[in-house]
């Protein structure tokens, strides 16, 4: 879609302030529990991990019954061929950790595989078809939060995923317009088209129950041999079997030497709160600690909620991230990513220096974080679709964890006769540095394209503690908005003292650098969006969707209360 540039007259305003896609109707009361919560995009996804705390499983228990049913009901976000990012808190150590299961790129990969001889980007080439894809590591991030934390058996984890694939679920008008809006791109490959057409034109409609007859075997196959059927065994055999007949590039010797990354997290603070969050390959954790840095030192309340002051300082906040952002972050395997330079407060006072006041600023270049650092770098440089769900329980053990094919059913390629989607996360390469991707961002060489190498994210699974102690678990679906989507959530709690589903129900706007617009939803109040373009900022109307789900514990009552945001259809539920 062109981005349109908005000058805001009062007539605009009226019509805005008349529009149909309002949405900031009072949002319902957040779910409640005593024994803890689980907040996901898909009401089926939350009610079997809400029953699998019920029956005495722990958070990850839960977690892993909710992300497979999730894989099945939301198979266009996410998938067990595509990638995924853990931040865990272990009650009984107390212990935070990371877990990266992101794709990465075949062997075969390499820095120009989607220049043509002319020196130009192949239009889609990135994000359609079998060349799209990096090798899943969704299976294997599972299988190790299973066989590390879980208490529940396999075949229990992934018994109503089984059931949701081979009886079907009743697809949603919203999902039927998604699946006929995708209908193009689906029906590109037959392997595809045999499951997601229910005629020769006709994608799955409103009221229909849409059965995955492969994908339901292929779990039953992980549900009985785990992730060694997906990367060594007879699932895998026919990932690399339908790879070979397509001339595709991931291999059996790219699946078999798939690992994960056990990490420890990015750690920042804000106004008393700890804050827990993804490290590179994902740029969310970094990003979302060096924003709250900026922000730390000014009065959010006082700016007022759902001012034009507050939104100006967020947007000016985001922006200067996001321009680090495009310059400094890749997989840190490959490229010295300067974290510790990016999440320093004193950095981020600079930043906040440089911050006009009343008017919007043309933002030319990233900052220079690497003179906040203890030592440089080797080598310094020169100068939606996914989805996310979280989980507290009774012992206080915390998950936050956010999967993604990428863009809508990712490849759109299923591969061969698994069920399974293809993922298209290569296309969050660089792909041709300075070029932007799907989502319109920018990359440097610092995440250039080349084998075994993990693409940037945007991911944010987050954990909040408060005094040491449990607080929230948030993290959102939608690319780069997912950073600013958990931030605004965040802020709305702390600053606002709103409740977790007024949190995530709220307005958003969202800054990323480039392209120079500041998005704004449409239920920004048009008063409001007159002053921000007076002030000089390029306005971009639009549904700002990432979906928040967010979970949270009083500390001195003890409660667990749990918001699902309205953009995503998701819902959260608690146990009594």
């Amino acid at each position: 879609m062109k981005l349109k540039e908005y000058t805001l007259s009062l007539s605009i305003c009226l019509t805005l302030l008349l529009s149909p896609m309002i949405l900031n109707a009072a949002a319902p009361a957040p779910a409640w529990g005593t024994k803890g919560m689980v907040s996901s995009a898909h009401p089926l996804a939350t009610e079997v991990g809400a029953r699998v705390l019920e029956e005495g499983g722990n958070a990850f228990d839960a977690a892993l019954a909710t992300s497979y049913v999730l894989a099945v009901v939301e198979g266009y976000s996410a998938g067990i061929g595509g990638g995924e990012f853990w931040v865990i808190r272990d009650a009984k150590t107390g212990k935070m950790t990371a877990i990266d299961g992101r794709e990465t790129a075949p062997a075969k990969a390499h820095r120009d595989m989607y220049i043509d001889s002319t020196g130009n980007t192949v239009p889609g080439m990135s994000t359609t078809g079998i060349y799209a894809g990096g090798v899943p590591g969704t299976v294997a991030a599972r299988e190790y939060i299973r066989d590390t934390y879980g208490s529940f058996s396999r075949k229990r984890i992934l018994e109503d995923a089984i059931k949701a694939a081979e009886d079907g679920f009743i697809v949603t008008p919203n999902q039927a317009e998604y699946y006929a809006y995708l209908a193009p791109k689906l029906g590109m490959f037959e392997s595809t088209k045999k499951v997601m057409f229910k005629n020769d034109t006709l994608t799955w409609e409103a009221g229909d129950t849409f059965v995955q007859k492969d994908l339901a075997n292929t779990l039953k196959r992980i549900s009985k041999y785990g992730k060694d059927d997906f990367y060594r065994g007879d699932i895998a055999k026919e990932i690399v079997r339908y790879m070979e007949e397509q001339q595709g590039l991931i291999t059996a010797e790219d699946l078999a030497n798939y690992k994960i990354n056990v990490l420890d997290p990015v750690m920042g603070t804000y106004r008393g709160y700890s804050i827990y969050s993804m490290p590179p390959p994902s740029s969310g954790g970094v990003h979302l600690i060096q924003i709250l840095n900026i922000l730390e030192e000014w009065d959010i309340e006082q700016f007022g909620r759902g001012t034009a002051d507050y939104y100006h300082h967020l947007a000016e906040a985001m922006e200067a991230a996001f321009a680090d952002r495009a310059e400094y972050l890749g997989d840190p395997a490959f490229y010295d990513v300067p974290v510790e330079g990016l999440i320093n407060k004193e950095y981020a006072a600079l930043l906040r220096s440089a911050i006009p006041d009343h008017w919007a600023r043309t933002l030319e270049k990233p900052g220079n974080p690497f003179a906040f650092m203890a030592e440089d770098p080797a080598e310094n440089p020169a100068a939606g679709h996914t989805t996310h769900l979280s989980v507290i329980d009774k012992w206080g053990n915390m998950v936050a964890v956010t999967a993604t094919i990428n863009t809508g059913f990712g490849s759109g390629v299923i591969l061969g006769n698994t069920g399974i989607f293809l993922n298209n996360e290569m296309d969050d390469f660089s792909v041709s540095p300075g070029q932007p991707n799907y989502f319109g961002l920018i990359g440097s060489e610092a995440n250039a394209i080349a084998a075994g190498k993990r693409p940037l994210s945007s991911m944010t699974p987050t954990l909040i503690l408060k005094d040491g102690q449990p607080f929230m678990a948030v993290g959102a679906s939608g690319g780069p908005k997912i950073i600013t989507g958990t931030l605004q959530t965040f802020i709305n709690v702390v600053d606002f003292g709103l409740d977790i589903q007024k949190a995530v129900s709220e307005p958003r706007i969202h800054h990323q650098w480039k392209p120079d617009y500041l998005f704004i939803d449409y239920d920004i109040s048009p008063e409001c969006a007159k002053v921000l373009n007076q002030m000089g900022h390029k306005l971009y109307l639009s549904t700002v969707a990432s979906g928040v789900h967010g979970v949270m514990i009083d500390q001195e009552s003890g409660m667990f209360y749990g918001g699902a945001d309205p953009r995503s259809g998701g819902s959260a539920a608690g146990v009594k």
